[in-house]
């Protein structure tokens, strides 16, 4: 994050606007909507600036800007061409830490001023930082499009019954629960359509719903994060994290999927790696059960898919003997979501007509598999979890019968920007892997289709990630 987003409270604030054409009357325009006092500084003004000025809206000065005109502001905006006067006032601001924003030019500013949805009382702002401002306003026509026209009439309607709501409901999540259910549901609509009265009608009955309502066991939600880019991440998915109470999640869900839950979830680290387990499963088990048992909603994060290689059976026998409501929401299993990014089809009519996936974790320096069904021709094998074990991996496919040159893909960080892929053979895969110095989850692919993909590479354009 470049910057920290804020709204500021201008109203009865002063504020400077140095510039006196249409940029300057623009901003004028949004600072008057905020309840600003707007002071402006220019030598001559345009049509909509000298209306405003006309109205009573805007104080003129007829003149050139002096660091004193900075006295008393609480925010000063240049809009003016000048790139003299830009550097000027700029400097001059920043020297009196007086927020400042320079049009167009986000080097001179201490502020960006955002592109802005405005539902009054409710205000979306939108800031690519400055960099891309034709992209913000994009970026807000596609939200201006999904948000109706009278969502401030229900963000006001909500207002007043807020004190009440806190009051009956004195749980925090009993309250959450109950606005969702009025922003979802029929008290949403009649507010948003205008009918104040029946919308009063519907919430009074539904809080008094709430307010009889006998505390119960919260639930447990196991839900699968994909392989690793949250665009992957299913909608119910997305839904859950935005109402969970806690987030129990390990190393293999991504930054970018936890920054879409509820900022005040409580979030519960239980990070599981190859051979490091730092929180046993029975005790996961344990903290998942107890969180339920304490009223709360539990999203149990899990990698890929929670019923492949993701223990998430165990964790559903444990919540089911302990008499816990769970859910099981399926993600995009690593190997579904490596196989397309790296563009290697799992099936194929001439070179696949089966495939199979299985775990590579060393057990006693061994990997115990059913090696004679993993080396049948004419499928693929998908390895979760084996890069400790490669080298027992090649030779047992080998010795089993597939041939040493058979196509070989390590997929690591699959489906993010840092996926690297090493492609060679079973009897290459190892040394060529040693060299990559993998340290991220990997995934091992096996058989024809491999090389029917990495054949096509420049048709697909995949060389750019590729690690040979």
């Amino acid at each position: 994050m470049q910057a920290f987003p804020i709204f500021l409270s201008l109203q009865g604030r002063r504020a400077l606007i140095v510039g006196g054409g249409d940029a300057a009357a623009r901003k004028a325009e949004l600072v008057l909507k905020a309840g600003g006092q707007i002071s402006l500084i220019a030598e001559t003004v345009g049509g909509e600036v000298a209306q405003f000025i006309a109205e009573g809206h805007v104080s003129w000065a007829g003149r050139s800007f002096d660091e004193s005109d900075l006295e008393g502001m609480s925010l000063v905006i240049v809009a003016s061409e000048d790139e003299s006067i830009q550097a000027r006032v700029s400097a001059a601001a920043q020297r009196r830490c007086v927020p400042v924003n320079v049009v167009d030019r986000p080097a001179l500013s201490s502020f960006i001023m955002p592109a802005i949805i405005d539902r009054s009382p409710i205000t979306i702002a939108v800031s690519t930082g400055g960099t891309a401002p034709a992209l913000a306003r994009r970026i807000r026509a596609e939200i201006e499009r999904t948000l109706p026209a009278a969502l401030g009439r229900l963000a006001r309607f909500a207002e007043m019954f807020r004190e009440q709501v806190r009051r009956t409901l004195v749980v925090p999540r009993a309250r959450r629960r109950f606005w969702d259910r009025v922003f979802e549901g029929r008290v949403g609509e009649l507010a948003l359509a205008g009918d104040e009265i029946g919308a009063r009608r519907e919430l009074i009955r539904l809080l008094d719903g709430f307010r009889s309502e006998v505390p119960s066991v919260g639930m447990v939600h196991l839900v699968g994060a994909g392989p690793g880019d949250p665009d992957l991440l299913t909608l119910k998915a997305h839904r859950l994290l935005q109402r969970a109470d806690v987030l129990v999640y390990d190393r293999l869900v991504s930054d970018e999927i936890l920054s879409m839950a509820r900022r005040d979830a409580e979030r519960v680290y239980v990070g599981k790696k190859r051979a490091n387990h730092c929180v046993p499963q029975e005790e996961i088990n344990d903290r998942l059960v107890a969180l339920a048992r304490a009223g709360k909603s539990v999203v149990r994060l899990k990698g890929g898919d929670p019923f492949v290689f993701g223990r998430g059976g165990e964790e559903v026998e444990a919540l089911v003997k302990a008499g816990v409501a769970v859910e099981v929401v399926p993600g995009v299993t690593a190997a579904l979501g490596c196989a397309s990014s790296a563009g290697i089809p799992l099936t194929h009519r001439d070179h696949a007509q089966a495939c199979v996936l299985v775990t590579g974790h060393l057990k006693n320096g061994t990997v115990d598999l059913d090696w004679k069904m993993l080396s049948r021709p004419r499928q693929t094998v998908v390895i979760y979890m084996g890069t400790g074990a490669l080298p027992q991996i090649a030779s047992q496919l080998i010795s089993h019968g597939l041939p040493a040159s058979t196509p070989v893909a390590l997929i690591e960080n699959g489906t993010t920007d840092r996926e690297r892929r090493i492609v060679g053979t079973l009897a290459t895969i190892d040394r060529q892997a040693q060299r990559a110095f993998l340290t991220g989850p990997t995934l091992c692919m096996v058989g024809a289709v491999v090389g029917l993909a990495m054949s096509r590479e420049q048709e697909f354009n995949f060389e750019s990630r590729m690690g040979l």
